[in-house]
């Protein structure tokens, strides 16, 4: 007998030998129906897997967490695939993951998958559901393995196979005549799956190089019931109204065009505006708090970034290098050399630490063409960015404060839920040695000081191997947007490299050289992907103080623009942001223009509002609020 110890702490003893799937199906039969695969000590695993030793063991449905929903996903990828090959024999097989929602298969099939087919596709895949094939997993050496994919003439699969280090466990998945190289993990049986749907298609070149062949992408999802299918149609349809995207269009915020290039948008005026009153008031919230802003350039030569170690560990997303006379120029990726180069400029002592050095940074990163998105992800960004230069014994403070101002920004000011954030401990990977600088002592120093400090404010996190910075470990905080993006947005980094790289240094208390300590920190993270998540989450209905119009007046006739010109002048000395529309269009029309623009206020004016000196207010919120005086209404937006 072995003793396995399950999710609740209990153990449960059972005999050597038996598979996850009969341990499940002796805690319950309804746990055994709903499993989709395991935890065995941290590693996932399939329900066929048996178990030999002592173990913890955790069992995952759909319904309990992201593994489990992966399984079953994964499952309905291959039944996809097999739905594929039975109606387009000659189709070749690619890869197809589970995503966070859903999965998708990739295809090398002659021409682009249509609504049609796409229609064929599901009906297949009903039936190879309904068939209830049992899923089956074998392995084989490697010279086997590449046989029998040659054999099935899928060259992309034989590729893979090649790939695989010597040794390395080649598994295959067979249900009825189909197979598939995979490492799992999957269903019993293709009847598991109950409910699907086909979702869309694009192209999608193989391993991810514009230099490989484009392959047909088409994604999908699936679920245990069918109503989650029509609840999850819901939600999409939702998401594409919330697009910003869309929205930016709509509300003529910001526009891309092909002669300017991917990734880079530009800002309409009322995007304009939008950004520079969110780029005033973060700046306007680290002033207070002692930072002080400088200005940097977006250019530097090539050594500058030699000095920092971001060309050996950065030089692929950084833009190619450019000559000019005698120096090798490149645009920045980010602005942390120069502001190391600030600090540098004079001596500093003990009593100046901490030194803030703030600034809206314009950087720019070598995205790929299919990544860009929107202004979520663009080649050129607006970074809230700022860098703290502390003694050691100011570490646990700054960063604390660092929180605390990410906590008034997004949750006291803006009024997001905390539950919508994730915070993330994001630590080196250790067999990675060329992505992080080499110095074992100070990654275990660095790690350890932000583990410590997120348990004594007593913030709930998860670590991430391999997500650290290239020079340290950072505090990410994860956000789920409403188009089920995990995006950072607020960072907090704790660097020990850069100033030992730029030989940094203050005078202690002692009278010694003592070498500093650098927060990197951006709040917004980049003005772009903060707007865009802005603008999903409030539909575009942004916080008053933000609108790019914030109140419209609406003239019944023209002869109540005047009135309406003399309205405006008042509002524009209180400092809002005020506009006429002057059109001889009747005033329904108006109003229902001002409403889909998202306009905060409506004042309509009349010969009833001109005689009384009063305006007809209706809100983005409250519909008609009735007529009330000028200057009452003054008051009310104060």
């Amino acid at each position: 007998m072995i003793k396995v110890m399950l999710k609740d702490g209990s153990i449960k003893e059972v005999e050597s030998g038996k598979t996850v799937f009969e341990v499940a199906k002796e805690i319950s039969e309804g746990l055994a129906r709903n499993a989709s695969c395991a935890t065995i000590d941290g590693n996932v695993v399939d329900l066929r897997y048996e178990l030999n030793k002592d173990c913890k063991l955790e069992i995952h449905t759909f319904e309990s967490d992201l593994e489990g929903k992966k399984a079953y996903w994964h499952t309905t990828s291959h039944i996809m695939a097999q739905a594929v090959k039975r109606i387009n024999p000659n189709a070749r097989l690619a890869i197809g993951p589970a995503i966070d929602e859903g999965f998708y298969y990739d295809f090398d099939v002659e021409k682009p998958f249509t609504d049609e087919d796409k229609a064929k596709i599901e009906e297949e895949m009903k039936k190879i559901i309904k068939e209830d094939l049992p899923i089956e997993r074998f392995t084989l050496p490697r010279d086997e393995a590449i046989k029998l994919m040659k054999e099935k003439n899928e060259p992309y699969k034989v590729e893979l196979i090649e790939d695989l280090e010597d040794g390395e466990e080649i598994s295959f998945y067979k249900q009825g005549e189909f197979v598939d190289l995979c490492a799992g993990p999957h269903l019993m049986s293709t009847g598991k799956v109950k409910a699907i749907k086909i979702l869309n298609n694009s192209g999608a070149y193989w391993r991810g190089s514009e230099k490989n062949k484009m392959l047909q992408r088409v994604y999908a999802i699936s679920f245990p019931k069918a109503s989650q299918v029509d609840e999850y149609m819901a939600i999409l349809e939702d998401r594409k109204e919330r697009d910003h995207r869309k929205i930016g269009k709509d509300l003529k915020l910001f526009m891309t065009h092909p002669l300017v290039g991917a990734g880079l948008p530009m800002y309409l005026p009322s995007g304009a505006t939008i950004r520079r009153v969110l780029e005033r008031y973060i700046q306007d919230k680290e002033l207070a708090l002692g930072y002080e802003h400088v200005y940097t350039p977006s250019l530097a030569t090539v050594d500058l970034y030699k000095t920092s170690g971001h060309w050996d560990h950065y030089k692929e997303d950084m833009f190619p290098m450019m000559k000019m006379d005698n120096e090798e120029l490149v645009l920045r990726p980010m602005n942390c050399p120069h502001h190391m180069l600030i600090y540098k400029s004079e001596m500093r002592s003990y009593r100046d630490l901490p030194i803030k050095i703030g600034e809206l940074a314009h950087d720019f990163r070598y995205e790929n063409s299919g990544a860009v998105c929107g202004l979520e992800r663009v080649r050129q960004m607006c970074q809230n960015d700022a860098h703290l230069f502390v003694r050691p014994d100011q570490i646990k403070e700054e960063v604390g404060k660092v929180i605390n101002l990410i906590f008034e920004v997004y949750i006291k000011d803006f009024g997001f839920s905390i539950d919508s954030f994730k915070f993330r401990l994001s630590l080196r990977d250790k067999e990675n040695k060329e992505k992080y600088i080499d110095n074992d002592e100070m990654w275990e120093t660095a790690e350890n000081q932000l583990r410590e400090i997120l348990k004594e404010l007593k913030i709930d996190f998860y670590e991430a191997k391999g997500e650290a910075a290239f020079y340290g470990p950072k505090i990410d905080i994860q956000i789920q947007t409403v188009l089920g993006h995990d995006v950072t947005i607020p960072t907090c980094q704790l660097d020990f490299a850069l100033p030992e790289r730029f030989e940094l240094n203050y005078i202690g208390e002692d009278g010694a050289e003592h070498r500093p300590v650098v927060i990197h920190r951006a709040i917004l993270g980049t003005s772009d992907r903060f707007i865009s998540f802005l603008i999903e989450e409030t539909k575009g209905n942004l916080p008053f103080w933000l609108c790019p119009k914030q109140v419209k007046i609406l003239p019944i006739a023209d002869r109540h623009i005047e009135y309406a010109k003399s309205i405006q002048e008042k509002l524009l000395k209180q400092g809002l942001r005020v506009e006429i529309d002057s059109r001889s269009e009747k005033i329904g029309y108006k109003i229902r223009e001002a409403t889909m623009q998202k306009i905060p206020y409506m004042l309509i004016v009349g010969d009833k509002e001109v005689q009384e000196e009063s305006v007809g207010v209706r809100s983005r919120e409250k519909g008609d609020m009735g007529s009330i005086s000028v200057e009452e209404f003054i008051e009310k937006i104060k």
